[in-house]
């Protein structure tokens, strides 16, 4: 649905939660079709939410998904920031706590996906181990 905001304004916050709710079930399929569980879908928790949590065996992958029409403001996970990284790894400290899986091996990725202008599927690009928490994080 796109509406008109102050007469000129055509992007609507509607529209960008669709390309995004679309580019996570990509996402979700692609991580499937690699043998990945899928944990949780855009867990959320007061420090801050993630895209996906998927595992295989003991392993945890924490994945924040991006999907852009165009590369006008740079790639898509190019905007997964050092904001953005820190509260991804808040969160996932939580969630490992509060699911008790300390004895688990985590992992911070990045799935990048790019549509054309009707939101057809063009790439997705998949950045294992896109960045690290800090030496002082514990899990």
């Amino acid at each position: 649905m796109i509406k008109v905001v102050n007469g000129d304004d055509f992007l609507v916050k509607t529209d960008k939660r669709k390309l995004g709710d679309l580019g996570e079930q990509i996402a979700v399929q692609y991580l499937r079709e690699k043998g990945y569980s899928i944990l949780e879908r855009n867990y959320s928790s007061k420090l801050g939410e993630i895209d996906i949590i998927a595992a295989i065996n003991k392993d945890i992958y924490f994945i924040e998904v991006k999907t852009r029409t165009r590369n006008d403001y740079g790639l898509p996970q190019e905007a997964v920031n050092q904001a953005k990284q820190r509260k991804i790894i808040k969160t996932a400290v939580a969630y490992l706590k509060s699911k008790g899986y300390s004895d688990h091996n985590c992992r911070f990725d990045i799935i990048s996906i790019l549509m054309d202008k009707d939101n057809n599927f063009q790439t997705i690009d998949y950045l294992e181990n896109a960045f690290s928490p800090p030496d002082y994080y514990t899990f």
